[in-house]
Formats: structure tokens, C-alpha cells, sequence
């Protein structure tokens, strides 16, 4: 299942934030329930190459879109991912629009990047014509930059004018801690910084969602409001927490009714 590589064709869908966990059965129900995307996190969760590949392969067989937080903004580091055929990758922590160029150019071949030729999944194990997989890949995966911290907000503009960028995704958490308020990314000072980076991704016509959502709808309301192109809803790990206390909190509410104990 390929991905058409259009933005424009999943706005205003859902994004299901995180998967951490392992196996890529949890990818396949996920994609089973409804979500337009998953997020495969290869910065913070033990994923290895060879769990992200499996995870790709869940969710693009389900017809989702697979997207792929690298670990970091570095050429190595992605391009075993990008030849895994993810729909976008996602860059954490891009600060300035130097960053911004190397994303990108990680990201594509040459003359527009730096990228070597060796593909898998991402032109179907060679069955894909090989010039129509060139002209493909110049747009796919979507390259998409984090901001998350306060130096990426300042140069937000630069960044979101580099030739290539096709999303930006924001990060409170980190960013709160950058303005030295880690854990509080209701801060009102982030909040604010949360919703000058909203003005400047309208403004210059750049879809932008958060990263963080943890089924909370007052959160989606106010991304809603700020105008994100897509939502994120809670990570694997939430929702297995949250499933489990529902179903515990509702036994002992039974227990507790038949006058049992």
C-alpha cells in the first residue's frame, strides 16, 4: 500500500500520536479501529531498525500512513528508515533553518539531497519502475520538523521557507522546558509561544499539528481552535493504562454495589 504523499488529502484527520511498544500486532488494531495515522517513535521508545520496519509494514497493510520519528536530525540515522518506505519522517528538535536544509536533504536524492539509492520497501522491492520511483520519492516521505524548543520558534519562518519542509509538528513538552518550565506546558508563557508558532504556520500557509494530544479534549479543542491540520490522541502506553483502570474501576464499582467486598 503506498501513501499518495499529499498533505492536503489528510487534513483534518486524525493522527494517533505514539507507538512505543513493540510488537506490530498493537500498529495492525490500532489501524483496525479507525486511526489515520501512527506515529512510530524511534527517539524515545527501545524500537530497533528492525521493530520500526515491522510497524511500517502493519500500517501501511492496514492503508494507514506510517510516520517515523527519527532519533535525531542525522543523515545516518535515517536513511536505513527512509528505504523502509515510511509516509513521512518526523525530525525532533529543529532549531534553525541550517537544520531545516539538512532534514530535507537527508531526506532526497541527489541533485535536491544527499541521499544514497538503495530502496526496499519504498518502490515495492524493485516492482516499482524505477524513473516513476525517482519522480515519487522527490515528495515522499513528507519531511516533517518538530519544534520544540525556543530557538526553533525565533527562527520559525526561516524554517518553515526551506525549500522542502512539509509540515511542521510541535512539541509543548520540550519546548516548555527550553523556556525553562519543564512539566508545565500550560504554562501561560507557553501558551503564548504555542500560539505565536499557530499565527506563523497560518501565516505562511504550513500545516502544523501538535505532538501531544493524550486523549484530552479540552487539548484537542484548543488545537482545534488554533487551526492544527491534524489531532493526536493518546500514546499505546496511555491507552493499555487507561483501558486497564476503566475496567478495574468499573469491577470494583460492581463489587462495591452487591454490597461484596
Amino acid at each position: 500500500v503506498f501513501w499518495n504523499g499529499s498533505p492536503s488529502a489528510y487534513l483534518d484527520q486524525i493522527l494517533y500520536r505514539t507507538l512505543s511498544l513493540n510488537d506490530p500486532e498493537i500498529s495492525e488494531i490500532l489501524c483496525s479501529c479507525g486511526f489515520d495515522f501512527v506515529w512510530i517513535d524511534a527517539e524515545h521508545g527501545p524500537l530497533d531498525k528492525n521493530m520500526i520496519n515491522m510497524h511500517i509494514m502493519a500500517v501501511a497493510g492496514a492503508g494507514a500512513a506510517p510516520f517515523v520519528r527519527v532519533a535525531w536530525n542525522d543523515s545516518i540515522l535515517v536513511k536505513p528508515i527512509l528505504d523502509m518506505g515510511p509516509a513521512g519522517i518526523i525530525f525532533p528538535c529543529i532549531r534553525t533553518a541550517q537544520e531545516a536544509k539538512e532534514a530535507v536533504s537527508a531526506c532526497r536524492y541527489p541533485p535536491g539531497g544527499i541521499r544514497s539509492f538503495g530502496p526496499r520497501r519504498a518502490n515495492n522491492y524493485s516492482n516499482m519502475d524505477t524513473g516513476e520511483y525517482i519522480k515519487r520519492s522527490e515528495s515522499v516521505p513528507l519531511i516533517m520538523l518538530q519544534i520544540e524548543h525556543i530557538d526553533g520558534v525565533n527562527n520559525l519562518e526561516e524554517i518553515i521557507n526551506t525549500d522542502g519542509v512539509d509540515m511542521i509538528v510541535v512539541g509543548p513538552n520540550d519546548l516548555s522546558g527550553s523556556m525553562g518550565l519543564l512539566g508545565k506546558p500550560d504554562h501561560p508563557d507557553v501558551v503564548e509561544i504555542l500560539d505565536r508558532i499557530s499565527s506563523i504556520c497560518k501565516k505562511e500557509d504550513m500545516p502544523f499539528f501538535p505532538a501531544t494530544g493524550y486523549g484530552s479534549m479540552d487539548s484537542l479543542s484548543r488545537w482545534i481552535k488554533r487551526g492544527a491540520s491534524m489531532l493526536a490522541l493518546d500514546w499505546d502506553i496511555g491507552h493499555i493504562i487507561a483501558g486497564s483502570k476503566l475496567a478495574i474501576d468499573s469491577a470494583r464499582k460492581v463489587i462495591e454495589e452487591s454490597g461484596n467486598k
